[in-house]
């Protein structure tokens, strides 16, 4: 077994992980146990007697304290399943050495090509080694760079025991990118003080800051009738279904907001004559903003309905994740100690505030205060993502500074 992260990425990628959205089960596809087992098998090796996989395919590991002084338990966490929104199975990770600029076509599909026009932290890599997809698969970087670095900062701590440290416990959930990733972590048995995800982008962003986040259900049940007769009489939840869409404000969409801004997203519509289904997305960095937007959507299918009198709508809305920086804030030592070890590895930190979630989200609220730290990729859940083999070693290097960091402060 070779111990670079980049040996370790590439053995990762290759393990089709995706997580389905349409399962219930926990985890949402067996598949992702085959890398879970194969990650249990390598930190026994490394010499982590309790590392073991429990009955939802959440890894548990510690590595036990060195230092003379009590310090805070940390745990470390990435997620092992891949995003559902494009094909992870039969990945053929391809390795650019030396990048020396220019764009980077990929070579199972040559119509998909890396610009740096659209990806201008390529003018940064110059030098560098950077993994790529084939192009027909995405490469799951997103997450399996935070658990290649993970494992190489852990093997790194056991080989060097001069490095002080306190216990600290890892953690590699499931299902993460269909929202459910801390479902089943058990958090009296990870048994740790505060959290830090290695689920981030580009070297020195630390995130700090997410999306609240809920989810609406809308089922239609229209009045069917033969399209023959139908006059005066059929009610079609299609194009019900349809209105609602229609009358979404365009400029409260993914693609026409940016920075602070929420929005309101269509992510499934389906249904026939007689019943219709859509769901929705509704995020906001603020509670309110969750609020104002759920009820401006509720007065969309409520108006749309008054056209159609013989049918009616269940509306539900469901949370999903709050804006974790609501508990950092009564932490501050967990954004210091990070900020101190990223400019211990030469790099300048930039807090950065996620338009998304992370297994960091819900691990905060459920008692487990979970900062993200940058991992290197770029372009996650699509056949163009890359990340640099450089900046994979600088995230390695942050882990170890950052429990330095908090064996000193204790």
């Amino acid at each position: 077994m070779t111990d670079t992260v980049l040996d370790r990425l590439l053995r990762y990628v290759v393990i089709d992980t995706q997580s389905d959205p349409a399962s219930s089960a926990q985890p949402s596809t067996e598949k992702q146990k085959d890398l879970g087992r194969v990650l249990v098998d390598e930190l026994l090796a490394l010499g982590l007697t309790d590392a073991h996989m429990d009955e939802h395919g959440n890894i548990y590991a510690s590595l036990p304290a060195n230092a003379g002084k009590d310090v805070p338990v940390i745990c470390f966490c990435s997620h092992m399943d891949t995003a559902p929104d494009f094909t992870g199975t039969n990945v053929k990770p391809k390795l650019v050495k030396n990048y020396q600029g220019g764009d980077i076509r990929l070579t199972g599909d040559t119509s998909r090509i890396i610009k740096v026009s659209e990806h201008p932290e390529l003018k940064h890599q110059i030098g560098h080694d950077i993994v790529t997809t084939d192009g027909t698969t995405l490469l799951g970087a997103d997450d399996k760079a935070g658990i290649a670095e993970i494992m190489t900062a852990a093997a790194t701590l056991i080989a060097n025991p001069d490095i002080r440290h306190g216990t600290i416990r890892i953690l590699f959930t499931t299902d993460e990118e269909i929202g459910r990733g801390a479902d089943k972590v058990d958090i009296q048995k990870l048994g740790a003080a505060f959290g830090y995800t290695l689920d981030g982008s580009t070297i020195g962003e630390i995130d700090n800051e997410t999306f609240s986040a809920d989810g609406v259900d809308i089922e239609i049940t229209g009045v069917a009738q033969h399209p023959g007769t139908s006059k005066g009489v059929m009610e079609n939840a299609i194009k019900i279904a349809s209105d609602i869409v229609a009358r979404l404000p365009k400029d409260m969409a993914p693609e026409t907001t940016d920075g602070r801004q929420g929005f309101i997203h269509p992510t499934d519509i389906s249904g026939s004559m007689d019943k219709a289904h859509l769901k929705f997305i509704i995020r906001d960095f603020v509670n309110e903003g969750l609020t104002e937007k759920e009820a401006l959507l509720r007065s969309i299918a409520d108006d749309v309905m008054t056209a159609y009198p013989g049918s009616s709508m269940s509306f539900t809305v469901t949370e999903q994740y709050r804006n974790m920086k609501e508990v950092l804030d009564r932490h501050p030592e967990i954004m210091a100690n990070l900020t101190e070890a990223v400019r211990r590895v030469g790099l300048e930190p930039v807090t950065n505030s996620i338009r998304g979630g992370t297994d960091g989200s819900r691990l905060s609220f459920m008692g487990l205060p979970c900062p993200n730290i940058y991992t290197g990729g770029h372009s996650y859940h699509s056949p163009l993502e890359w990340i640099s083999v450089q900046d994979m070693q600088k995230s390695v290097e942050t882990i170890v500074e950052l429990v330095k960091v908090w064996e000193e402060r204790a």
